[in-house]
């Protein structure tokens, strides 16, 4: 089966990178074929906020959640994808949870109530969080029709998510560009407490 390379560029109106959406593709037609975790997934507490804001996690991975900061943290979820809590965990005290299904799973520390982050645990392999120019390339994917769905927590669309389908050729780069709303943060994430 021939691949093809996708190349997708996620703005809002005014033309400003959304970084941090996830971009993820599923065969249309076919099974999707479920993600291999690879590598080593994390997520740190440092300066009083979770680093990274958004992440892309295959379902299946476990992922590290490290405290480099000074204080305690007890970070947890009552995601229906993934419900955890990790109780004070102090400075260097690293622990892992398995994310064995997919969905979105907002983090939040009970201690410090404007910590917030947000993992999604995909179940396709060509899932990739944009980077801070609101771009994201995904190779290998089979060629033919497929859904590119897009999701960042303050998209202003049903679901914070908006999709398309479309069909990918053979050995060739497919372009994509979504255009979306955007809601204001409702918290200053560099504010701490």
């Amino acid at each position: 089966m021939r691949a093809a390379d996708l190349d997708v560029q996620v703005h809002g109106p005014d033309g400003a990178p959304i970084a941090g959406a996830v971009v993820a593709v599923h065969l249309v037609g076919q099974p999707t074929p479920r993600p291999r975790p690879a590598g080593t997934y994390m997520i740190d507490q440092q300066d009083i906020q979770f680093h990274p804001f958004v992440s892309t996690v295959p379902a299946g991975a476990s992922v590290m959640f490290m405290n480099h900061d000074p204080v305690r943290h007890h970070v947890y979820s009552f995601s229906p994808a993934k419900k955890f809590e990790l109780k004070l965990a102090s400075k260097q005290q690293n622990q892992s949870v398995l994310f064995d299904k997919a969905g979105i799973v907002p983090l939040g520390c009970n201690i410090h109530d404007r910590m917030i982050a947000y993992l999604d645990v995909v179940d396709t392999p060509w899932a990739k969080t944009a980077d801070a120019s609101g771009h994201v390339v995904l190779h290998g994917i089979p060629a033919g029709a497929v859904t590119i769905s897009v999701w960042h927590p303050y998209l202003r669309t049903p679901g914070n998510s908006v999709s398309r389908n479309t069909v990918l050729s053979e050995s060739a780069v497919h372009a994509e560009r979504f255009v979306t709303p955007m809601r204001t943060p409702p918290h200053d994430p560099g504010s701490g407490y």
